[in-house]
């Protein structure tokens, strides 16, 4: 049992397919399946099962992969002794963040990690469904990942988590509407709007689908978006209403839109970073959180 196998057994767990664990590891599919195959020699019990076209952890599988990850994060713990890359802040640290968040949060990151002795930052847009947000950690160093409050937790054996903010999303009116002059809306005041919302999975659509629960009426959805600047534009021609993040939304705002809080329906969603464990061992990624939570908090007391 060698430590590269239980890590390829780990994002296998991660990832679902052989394809993409030999990606992230740059290795050849031929060499992931022969270490797979080594590791399932060395032990009595099933590790995988194939689920459709996918291979799959069994139960077996899932915890020797979770003890691979403890060594794997023990190995950091002996690299981050020797000093020189885990303690450098200037190495280059890989963030992903979801559409919302690369808007409000990725220029002002830029620019407070500019200049000598800050970290290097590569940054990717992956605006995904809450299930998926954890896989993401096996090709980038942080996550930034939203969920509902009602939603399931993140999988902490796994993945190590960051709070950053609790944002509620707000209904999004044209400024002219009859309703822009309130201090807040209800499901019954909205619920007949044409409206602009998320495609399902996301957290508009959650919202809005509690919506016609709470008043028990249908929806008339006439778009689904999941680019808010895209929705903000739409809402202020007047010919629908959306949902809009009240904080991270700032920069996709004008003149001809109002957010007004939503009454008797739970509307907040956590914004957290999600990491591998080791990878916060490494003093540029933590440069890197740091910054976010700065950022993050300028924001919402703004």
């Amino acid at each position: 049992m060698e430590i590269h196998q239980l890590e390829m057994l780990r994002e296998l767990g991660a990832l679902g397919s052989v394809k993409a664990v030999a990606d992230t590891l740059l290795v050849t599919p031929s060499a992931v399946s022969q270490q797979l195959a080594a590791l399932q020699r060395s032990v009595d019990v099933p590790l995988t099962r194939k689920e459709g076209r996918n291979l799959v952890l069994t139960e077996a599988g899932q915890v020797l992969a979770d003890a691979g990850a403890a060594v794997v994060s023990a190995m950091a713990d002996a690299r981050s002794a020797l000093g020189a890359y885990h303690g450098s802040p200037v190495a280059p640290v890989t963030l992903s963040g979801f559409h919302s968040a690369g808007q409000a949060l990725f220029a002002p990151l830029a620019r407070l990690l500019a200049g000598p002795g800050q970290p290097e930052v590569r940054l990717s847009d992956e605006d995904v469904a809450q299930q998926d947000f954890p896989a993401l950690t096996a090709r980038y160093d942080l996550v930034l990942a939203h969920r509902m409050d009602h939603s399931p937790r993140w999988p902490v054996e796994r993945v190590a988590v960051i709070p950053l903010a609790h944002e509620p999303l707000d209904v999004a009116l044209p400024a002219g509407h009859r309703l822009a002059g309130q201090r807040a809306v209800t499901a019954d005041d909205v619920v007949g709007e044409p409206w602009v919302t998320s495609h399902a999975g996301y957290s508009p659509a959650d919202v809005l689908s509690a919506v016609a629960a709470v008043s028990s009426r249908e929806l008339n959805i006439a778009h689904r978006i999941n680019d808010y600047s895209t929705v903000a534009a739409l809402v202020a021609t007047g010919s629908v209403i959306g949902l809009l993040p009240r904080h991270t939304a700032r920069p996709v705002l004008d003149p001809g839109i109002v957010l007004k809080p939503l009454e008797g329906i739970s509307t907040r969603r956590r914004i957290d970073i999600l990491a591998r464990p080791e990878n916060l061992k490494r003093r540029s990624v933590m440069m890197v959180c740091e910054a976010l939570q700065t950022i993050m908090t300028d924001l919402v007391g703004g």
